[in-house]
């Protein structure tokens, strides 16, 4: 009886184990071939899900946010130093705040002028563009972050990277909300949707600096290494669920208890033994949560449907590197004449590092069964995000190298 349950329809546990022992073997060949490791369990995925060997978990909204996101944005931001964030302040804030608003704009109106031009059957109207364009606007951190570590670029450009699409996944949450309910008819002003914004997220800030400030107060007062390590889980965790449950960002309170966690906690509660056992305890749950997350991206693509829209997909991928690339070079030139310029050098890495990931895709679908062209957005962002994985993540590590940007001073 229970090798036929094993055989025909694996258990839960059976299923995780053999994902955890493929993200292993994709591991050592990616390490093996030079291939990116996050491309590598897209492609594992991809081979397995069409050969139907394992049953896995499948991306949810629920699954993502309640286990994937909070230990990946916590770790990402517990390994961020303070100077670093301040010093790129402006960039950071102005990619990751008005720069998803103009670049959810910009992609929803190039889509919508494109499929009216194109003439395409299965075009995009203005509601549909901008739904879409909300929930594409935010490079993912789990796709972005586990890139440009593995890559080495310098640091400065790697700090800009991963604090922007930290910062920038919960502000297109957020943004995504609040398009939703504007475009299902309720009637909001734009001073509402301003103030709405900065409620959420000023929720999600304060319940991230509680929550921190009350587990380095009590790191400070123990010293047992598994009692700490155990606090900075709560710290994620406990920050993103109480946030969410305030109707705060979860994104933005893990992001800030992990900053604070990472620096000021860690520094002044934690001993060095105790302080190397929670970087290798976040390691290991980076590592985990990457690779069952992009293994589950792999699964979740069905080639039929994204051969059927094609075009449709190349158009909105177009699109989304567009509004892209003229956001970064706005950001980039305003603030030519700063103490702290961004490069010019730097422009087609933040762009072509715009990667698409799971968030992208659990948003899509958590649209509403009757929202109108439904199928055809979680298609779209289906494609654009196996584009952006495959295509932008194999082809990083040439853009880097002819820019002469990996091996270069660590502060470059």
């Amino acid at each position: 009886m229970l090798m036929t349950e094993i055989a025909g329809q694996p258990t839960l546990q059976n299923a995780l184990v053999l994902l955890i022992v493929v993200a292993t073997a994709v591991s050592f060949v990616t390490r093996r071939i030079g291939v990116p490791f996050t491309v590598g369990l897209v492609l594992a995925g991809l081979a397995l899900g069409s050969l139907h060997i394992i049953s896995p978990l499948h991306l949810t909204k629920e699954l993502v946010f309640a286990v994937f996101l909070p230990g990946l944005v916590f770790e990402a931001a517990f390994r961020l130093r303070y100077a670093d964030v301040r010093r790129n302040g402006t960039a950071i804030i102005a990619l990751a705040m008005p720069g998803v608003g103009i670049a959810l704009a910009l992609t929803a109106g190039l889509l919508v002028a494109a499929s009216s031009v194109l003439g395409l059957s299965n075009g995009f109207t203005w509601r549909q563009g901008l739904v879409f364009g909300a929930l594409i606007a935010a490079t993912d951190p789990i796709a972005v972050v586990a890139l440009f570590r593995s890559l080495k670029a310098p640091k400065r450009l790697t700090v800009l990277v991963e604090a922007e699409s930290l910062v920038n996944d919960g502000t297109a949450i957020v943004f995504f909300g609040i398009i939703l309910s504007a475009t299902a008819g309720a009637e909001i002003h734009i001073a509402a949707l301003g103030a709405e914004f900065v409620r959420v997220v000023g929720i999600g800030a304060v319940v991230g600096l509680v929550v921190s400030w009350l587990v380095t107060h009590v790191t400070r007062n123990i010293d047992d290494p598994v009692v700490e390590i155990t606090l900075t889980v709560i710290a994620a965790y406990g920050s993103f669920a109480l946030a969410d449950q305030l109707g705060g960002s979860g994104v933005i309170a893990t992001v800030l208890a992990g900053l604070v966690v990472g620096n000021y906690g860690a520094k002044v509660g934690m001993a060095a033994d105790t302080l190397r056992a929670v970087e290798s305890f976040w390691d290991y749950v980076a590592f985990l949560l990457n690779s069952i997350v992009f293994l589950l991206i792999g699964f979740e693509i069905r080639f039929g449907a994204l051969l059927a829209s094609t075009l449709l997909i190349l158009v909105a991928f177009i699109a989304v590197l567009v509004a892209r690339a003229a956001v970064v070079g706005g950001v980039t030139a305003a603030l030519s004449r700063s103490k702290d310029p961004i490069p010019s050098a730097w422009l087609a890495p933040l762009t072509w590092g715009g990667l698409r990931g799971a968030l992208s895709m659990v948003l899509a679908l958590s649209l509403p069964g009757d929202f109108p062209g439904r199928e055809r957005i979680v298609t779209v962002t289906f494609g654009v995000v196996l584009l952006s994985i495959l295509l932008q993540g194999i082809t990083m590590a040439p853009l880097l190298r002819r820019g002469r940007l990996v091996g270069v001073t660590p502060d470059a």
